[in-house]
């Protein structure tokens, strides 16, 4: 499984869902329509979508970082 971090392709806003797809294996666009029919339950999703997009790191700063 690869890093958990938001690519600078397949983006539509950004990227959480594209990260999230290439985690877990399966498409962007899957990715995308879970989120949204997840969205018509009750729930934070709408909040945990702002807060991986602010706490995940992109793919161009992460790959600057020195291990």
């Amino acid at each position: 499984m690869s890093a958990l971090v938001r690519p600078t392709d397949n983006r539509m806003i950004a990227g959480v869902c594209a990260a999230l797809a290439r985690r877990f294996g399966t498409t962007p666009t899957t990715m995308r329509v879970i989120f949204l029919a997840s969205c018509l339950l009750p729930g934070p999703q709408f909040l945990l979508y702002l807060a991986l997009w602010v706490f995940l790191p992109s793919e161009k700063s992460h790959g600057r970082q020195a291990w």
